[in-house]
């Protein structure tokens, strides 16, 4: 199941990587926890990224499920000899100088396409406390997508999908949702405890 947009075909060099990706995520004896689900389209949050081998092993995850997930990168990125080369890896332009904001050029794509999985690290940064940005939320209900999320051990090779959640009109209830999830499977790592209370304490600000 790709979710890369219209057929193409693909260059030798993002062939080539992809195979040598997936390589590594079987090589390192990564497992699966759960399956994405079946559907067409969908948001991806994931969560810890405390790593930049996240990507490759995710992929490789992904690669199981036969999914091929896309991901957003700045238009810049996405120019000569690279152009093909990050389409193909499943990259999506965002051109930030348009008068059109992330959220609404994401929620296009969408509309465009018959297949789309978009992965987003939820934390925005490596150096991430726990605490998640919105963008994953406010793209997911601007498209009418359900998110799943997603999360990592790195310590036992451990990669876990969720079931698909709608967005509900509150952040903060989907948020929390989410964080109970994550903690009910890794119910003593910090960062799921410090966003299981980032949706508390908004969940308050809502009530206040």
């Amino acid at each position: 199941m790709s979710s890369n947009g219209p057929c193409r075909k693909r260059s030798i060099l993002s062939r080539v990587v992809r195979r040598v990706i997936v390589a590594i995520y079987h090589w390192k004896g990564w497992k699966l926890d759960g399956h994405l689900p079946d559907i067409p389209k969908y948001v991806i949050a994931g969560a810890p990224h405390s790593s930049n081998w996240d990507f490759v092993f995710f992929i490789g995850a992904t690669a199981e499920e036969g999914v091929e997930p896309n991901f957003m990168g700045k238009h810049t990125l996405f120019r000569g000899i690279l152009k093909s080369f990050m389409l193909d890896m499943g990259g999506i332009p965002i051109d930030r100088t348009k008068r059109t904001n992330m959220v609404d050029q994401i929620a296009a794509e969408f509309d465009r396409r018959e297949r789309l999985a978009l992965v987003i690290a939820a934390e925005g940064t490596r150096r991430s406390k726990g605490e998640w940005k919105s963008g994953f939320y406010n793209i997911a209900r601007a498209a009418n997508v359900p998110i799943v999320p997603v999360w990592v051990c790195n310590e036992r090779k451990l990669l876990g999908f969720g079931p698909a959640i709608e967005p509900t009109g509150s952040y903060a209830q989907t948020l929390l949702e989410i964080a109970r999830f994550m903690r009910s499977k890794l119910p003593d790592y910090g960062r799921f405890k410090v966003l299981e209370q980032q949706a508390m304490r908004l969940m308050e600000e809502d009530r206040g």
